[in-house]
């Protein structure tokens, strides 16, 4: 009789624990659903959304710590966030393979999908293609074309300002009472994004040479807009690796320049950049492209002006020396 009491009892103090763990999490369900729910999919989107929302959004990325954002696959437990999400950013451009299948699964919930690449005028400006650097350079043959469209629209900051203009404006519309706020808060973004591109013309402008040899394609808009020339081993995509003649003109390109510095990424451990290095005898430096962060930059409460501000200082050091 005492074993079944104490059975009892341990049953309803148990009972009682979980009813009030129940109430907890209703109670944060309730205030998270006084926020606009929403995903991105590279950080700068995440972070434009989190600077202009404020205390009026919760914004998370799909993508995890270090993902290749290229090759990126979300899982199950990902698609349903996604359904319980306001709004789901990303670039768009052919950056995002998974989003075309994910649009199709998540077409009956209440889920806007907005593509925020497509707020810019690429094409008018021919801004947009990935610029011809000779007959053999990542030919069709490995999935890269001359004229592909550069999806790494972020690592321009006008056009990083245009972006956070379309997610301004994307807010506004889900919450037109905190309009006022977004517009203020975009008003301090893009001041910042304005100072940012002056710092990138007059470092690239006052550098000593124009040449980077970088991992892969992911800068061309440097090269449009501020007159850097990118030697990439792989092409817009990490997926797309040279041919062996590529590659070795790569490397007697770079011997007869003396280019000392290999750059590579956060998130893409290339063989090929390592092997690149050894053979013109550089070293390495990294250059962040962004796309996500690494455990270290969370670690470290790294943003996309930091991340920026020390890319500039690694281009200021590849370009002198």
């Amino acid at each position: 009789m005492k074993k079944f009491a104490f059975i009892l009892s341990l049953f309803i103090t148990i009972s009682t624990f979980l009813t009030g763990c129940g109430q907890e999490d209703t109670s944060n369900k309730e205030k998270d659903e006084n926020l606009l729910q929403v995903y991105t999919t590279v950080y700068p989107l995440q972070f434009f959304t989190q600077k202009i929302g404020g205390e009026f959004v919760d914004v998370k990325t799909i993508y995890p710590p270090g993902a290749d954002e290229h090759t990126f696959e979300p899982s199950q437990k990902d698609m349903m966030a996604l359904a319980d999400a306001d709004l789901f950013f990303y670039i768009g451009l052919g950056l995002e393979g998974f989003v075309d299948k994910a649009g199709k699964t998540l077409k009956n919930e209440d889920v806007k999908m907005v593509p925020v690449g497509d707020s810019l005028h690429l094409d008018e400006e021919g801004n947009g293609e990935q610029e011809d650097h000779g007959e053999d350079e990542h030919s069709s043959d490995d999935g890269h074309a001359h004229g592909d469209v550069d999806p790494h629209v972020w690592l321009d900051p006008v056009y990083a300002n245009e972006m956070a203009l379309a997610i301004k404006e994307q807010l506004a519309e889900q919450m037109p009472e905190h309009k006022d706020t977004f517009e203020k808060n975009y008003s301090e973004l893009s001041a910042q994004l304005e100072d940012l591109d002056k710092e990138f013309t007059e470092v690239i402008g006052a550098a000593k040479r124009k040449e980077i040899i970088v991992a892969h394609a992911a800068y061309s808009y440097w090269e449009k807009r501020y007159g850097l020339e990118q030697i990439s081993i792989s092409g817009l995509s990490t997926t797309n690796e040279p041919s062996q003649k590529e590659l070795q003109k790569l490397i007697s390109h770079a011997k007869d320049e003396k280019i000392k510095y290999v750059l590579n990424e956060q998130n893409f451990n290339s063989k090929l950049a390592k092997m690149v290095q050894e053979e013109i005898g550089a070293k390495p430096l990294t250059l962040h492209n962004l796309s996500v962060l690494t455990d270290e930059d969370i670690k470290n409460k790294e943003t996309y002006f930091t991340l920026m501000e020390k890319n500039i200082t690694t281009l200021g050091k590849a370009l002198n020396e």
